[in-house]
């Protein structure tokens, strides 16, 4: 069991959250995204390449995540580390790891992995090595 376990089965089961990366100026740059957790306890995000996020990424490789539960002032846990950018082609396997995990079983496997290739779609890994919080308030 590690250190983050708590925030990483919140994940996977919350996946509704805001990203927050580190503009060029050193500002946050946020966007509301779905997450979940793969096999490696990274937790994944897929986004287009032309994103903001990725362009703040390719720059500073590290990202905040703030996962909320379905109340507004309900449950919520922050994990925070390095971040591995993963592209097309490579990315395809796992967006399609990450569409299962997120969402199930996709009814057409062939359109959405069309749609990734389509959209230009890019898999954000995070490492955690921070998370909290240890309690609320």
């Amino acid at each position: 069991m590690s250190d983050h376990d708590e925030a990483l089965q919140f994940i996977s089961e919350h996946r509704r959250g805001v990203l927050s990366t580190q503009r060029r100026d050193g500002g946050a740059q946020m966007s509301p995204v779905l997450a979940t957790v793969d096999a490696e306890n990274r937790v994944v995000i897929s986004t287009r390449e032309a994103s903001m996020k990725v362009r703040n990424l390719r720059r500073t490789p590290r990202a905040a995540l703030c996962a909320l539960s379905q109340r507004f002032f309900g449950e919520w846990h922050v994990v925070e580390g390095p971040v591995e950018l993963v592209s097309l082609p490579e990315a395809m396997e796992p967006l399609v790891d990450y569409y299962r995990r997120a969402s199930g079983e996709h009814p057409d496997w062939d359109d959405y992995r069309a749609a990734m290739q389509r959209e230009q779609r890019v898999l954000l890994r995070i490492t955690v090595e921070r998370s909290g919080p240890a309690r609320s308030g």
